[in-house]
C-alpha cells in the first residue's frame, strides 16, 4: 500500500472534486478481477484520478477511455503513456458516452460520492427512457460508492425503509444490481468519513417490467416517495392523482389503506401504475 500512498500524497487532492484515491492494492486487484476484462473489451473509466486502477486496466483491456475532470490528474494520467489509453478531460455528466466508442463498453468507476445518483441516471437513463443511447452502449458497470448508497441501490421492499427508494428503482429497472464487497475507509487517501462498497450493475436489454406507459409509472413512483412520512395514498393524492381512484386501486390490490410506498415491490408499483392509468 505504501507505494500507492506515497504517490497519492505527492498529488494535491481537491476536496471540492470529492477526490479520494483508492490506495489498497487488494481492492484494486478485486476491481480488475470482478470486471472480468479481456483483450476484447473497451473500458470506460470514470474518475480515474492519478491512474492507480487505470494502469492495471490498460494491461488487460483492448482499450481504456478515461474521463477525468481534474486537469492536474489528467497530467498524471498522461505519464502512463500507453497506446491503448485515451484520456478525455471533461465532466462525465456532460459526456455523450454513446459517442466515445463504436464498440460496447464496460464501465469502471470510482466516482465522487456527491454525484452518484446523477451519474447512475446518466449511465442508465431514466425509468421511462426506453432507448437511452448511453445505456445501449454499456454492457456492465462496476461502481465504487458509499456503502450506504450501495445498500440503497440493491435494496428491496423488505429492506429498512430508509434504503429503499427512487435510487433503488432507477438502478434496478435497467440493471441487475449486487454488492461485490465492502471497502473500509482506510483503503483511500485521504480517508473518507464513511465506508464504501463495490457494486456490480449488469445492464438489462429490456426494462425490469413490461408496462403500457413508462412515463406514468415514473410519475407514480416519484409521487409515492415524494414525502417519506406519508402514506402511499396521501402521497399519490398530493401529487394530483384522483382520490377515489387511488383508494379503489389500493383496495383492489389488497393493500392496507395506510401502506407506505417503501413497503411495495417494484412489481407492485407497476400494477398500481397500470390500474391508475
Amino acid at each position: 500500500m505504501t507505494d500507492y500512498l506515497q504517490r497519492a500524497k505527492y498529488f494535491r487532492t481537491k476536496k471540492r472534486l470529492g477526490q479520494n484515491f483508492l490506495i489498497n492494492p487488494e481492492v484494486i486487484f478485486d476491481i480488475i478481477e470482478f470486471s472480468g476484462i479481456t483483450k476484447e473489451d473497451v473500458v470506460l473509466e470514470i474518475g480515474p484520478g492519478v491512474g492507480f486502477v487505470t494502469e492495471q486496466l490498460v494491461k488487460r483491456a483492448k482499450k481504456v477511455i478515461a474521463v477525468e475532470l481534474d486537469e492536474e490528474a489528467v497530467k498524471e494520467l498522461e505519464k502512463l503513456n500507453c497506446d491503448n489509453l485515451e484520456i478525455i478531460h471533461q465532466d462525465i455528466l456532460k459526456t455523450d458516452i454513446s459517442a466515445l466508442s463504436d464498440e460496447k463498453v464496460k464501465v469502471v468507476a470510482n466516482i465522487p460520492y456527491y454525484i452518484t445518483s446523477p451519474i447512475i441516471a446518466h449511465l442508465l437513463g431514466e425509468i421511462d427512457d426506453l432507448h437511452n443511447k448511453n445505456r445501449e452502449k454499456i454492457t456492465d458497470i462496476i461502481l465504487m460508492v458509499q456503502e450506504e448508497v450501495a445498500r440503497r441501490i440493491v435494496a428491496t421492499e423488505k429492506s429498512p425503509s430508509k434504503q429503499y427508494g427512487l435510487l433503488t428503482i432507477l438502478s434496478q429497472f435497467w440493471a441487475e444490481c449486487s454488492i461485490l464487497r465492502t471497502v473500509g475507509r482506510r483503503s483511500f487517501y485521504p480517508a473518507p468519513k464513511v465506508n464504501s462498497a463495490l457494486v456490480s450493475m449488469d445492464v438489462r436489454k429490456k426494462p425490469l417490467l413490461e408496462l403500457s406507459d413508462y412515463s406514468h409509472f415514473r410519475r407514480t413512483v416519484k409521487a409515492a416517495f415524494s414525502q417519506r412520512r406519508k402514506t402511499l395514498k396521501n402521497c399519490l393524492v398530493g401529487a394530483g392523482f384522483d382520490k377515489e381512484k387511488v383508494s379503489a386501486v389500493i383496495s383492489a390490490l389488497g393493500f392496507d389503506e395506510n401502506i407506505r410506498g417503501e413497503k411495495l415491490s417494484i412489481e407492485d408499483f407497476g400494477r398500481i401504475s397500470e390500474m391508475l392509468k
